[in-house]
């Protein structure tokens, strides 16, 4: 299981792990995907600003990411 610390930008994520742009836009995060937005809003945003951005509950975040092997942290 891939462990992702929640602290790091979206854009330092998907740097180290390019699958996580697909789990997010399928999760409600469509923005990240259009282009130029992972070069300029993912360099500050972070997953938990995201979700409370989007209105997307953390739960279900974490529940997306664990289904794809992915562990979230703090």
């Amino acid at each position: 299981m891939k462990k992702i610390n929640l602290n790091r930008t979206v854009y330092d994520i998907c740097t180290e792990y390019p699958e996580v742009l697909d789990i997010l836009k399928d999760i409600g995060f469509s923005e990240i995907v259009k282009p130029g937005m992972l070069n300029t809003a993912g360099r500050f945003m972070t997953i938990p600003k995201g979700s409370v951005l989007r209105k997307i509950n953390m739960e279900k975040i974490k529940k997306a990411f664990w289904d794809k092997d992915f562990e979230l942290f703090e």
